[in-house]
């Protein structure tokens, strides 16, 4: 390991792929911001616009409101997109390993993609979850009470369970008025109520994202399974999109060898022998992999981002498990993590998320062949 990190060569690679992750990452940020508010603020009966959202975006919290979250995405991406292409390399160096040509067929590259793919959703879960939530807090008019609740006097059980709350004491109060009437009363029964936080609510409804966003709320409210949410429908959404945009782009490398081949003389029994491809074009075959590969996986990318933006308490999670909750939906949607409401809303912001992969996998090869062209001695 110590003569890795000494290599010069592997930190010049490493430092060319970082730099073009994040450079991609801050040009198209905005795009993945539209495209989140889309998907989540949208219901059956009315669905946002995009010059709504960036409206609503920009009156509330001005044009910084579209780079909220964008430090939590650009880790997630780092480690994401690092994990995505190592797994998918070594695998297909197990493919191709005894052969005497470097190549690597479609089907192969499918499914090295579709397991690299679900390996970068597992690294990259709990960033996505805090972006999403700090997205839509910038689109969201938090209340003029929430400044206030600190002062206010609560019990460590209701400030643990439901941070944001403000006591409803009406509700409160009629609970005490309908328990007051059994023969064996509590000696304080007021006191007693307020260590259970559902019984302070008046609503039942969990708090609002915008409550529950950063890592400390979000474990501490909901546990530390909660910034894996939604990785049914994430390992389902990443192995589509990997094995989808790795076996297209290795298609579109394989025919642009073929096409540069045509009329050589001799004709070259290796692709090793052809040489190497512009940098340019395969730039653009990977940004043209990345728009497909986001249109195939979409509807899986719709159901994670709607699942992250539900606040489920603790307690509630251990009521399901204790009741054998079933998840609504056919066989298929429980498997994958959908809803059976979101099915009229999957294709939501599909065109912004198409625009912002194939632009970032475009600028991720291009920047990166372009670094290493510099920073790497000929």
């Amino acid at each position: 390991m110590d003569e890795l990190l000494k290599n010069h060569l592997f930190a010049t690679h490493a430092l060319a792929a970082a730099g073009s992750v994040t450079l991609s990452t801050i040009v198209t940020y905005p795009l993945d911001t539209i495209k989140s508010l889309l998907q989540v603020g949208s219901g059956s009966a009315a669905q946002l616009t995009s010059s709504q959202v960036l409206h609503r975006v920009q009156a509330l919290s001005g044009n910084s409101g579209l780079y909220s979250g964008f430090g939590w995405f650009t880790f997630g991406r780092l480690f994401g997109v690092g994990t995505r292409f190592g797994t998918y390399e070594i695998l297909t160096a197990y493919c191709k390993d005894g052969r005497e040509d470097n190549y690597v067929s479609t089907s192969e590259a499918l499914f090295s993609g579709m397991a690299a793919g679900a390996m970068e959703s597992l690294i990259a879960s709990p960033f996505e979850i805090i972006k999403l939530r700090t997205q839509v807090t910038s689109a969201s008019l938090l209340p003029s009470s929430i400044s206030n609740i600190k002062n206010k006097a609560l019990t460590p059980s209701v400030a643990r369970f439901l941070p944001g709350y403000t006591p409803n004491i009406k509700t409160l109060n009629q609970s005490v008025g309908l328990l007051s009437i059994l023969t064996s009363k509590h000696p304080n029964l007021n006191s007693a109520l307020q260590n259970y936080p559902w019984m302070m609510t008046g609503s039942g409804k969990p708090p609002s994202i915008y409550a529950v966003r950063s890592p400390v709320q979000i474990i501490s409210l909901e546990g530390w399974g909660a910034l894996w949410r939604g990785l049914r429908s994430g390992i389902a959404r990443d192995s589509v999109f990997g094995g989808v945009f790795f076996c297209s782009w290795q298609f579109l490398h394989q025919m642009m060898l073929h096409w540069k081949a045509a009329g050589m003389k001799p004709e070259p029994r290796y692709n090793n022998e052809i040489g190497p491809l512009s940098p340019l074009a395969v730039s653009l075959a990977a940004g043209f992999s990345g728009s497909i590969a986001a249109a195939a996986s979409h509807g899986f990318d719709t159901a994670k981002s709607r699942s992250q933006c539900i606040v489920l308490p603790k307690y509630t999670a251990m009521e399901r498990r204790l009741l054998k909750w079933r998840r609504p939906g056919n066989r298929f949607e429980r498997y994958t993590g959908m809803h059976p409401r979101d099915r009229n809303l999957l294709l939501r912001g599909m065109g912004f998320r198409m625009a912002r992969s194939g632009f970032a996998s475009f600028m991720i090869v291009g920047t990166y062949f372009l670094t290493v062209d510099c920073l790497v001695p000929k």
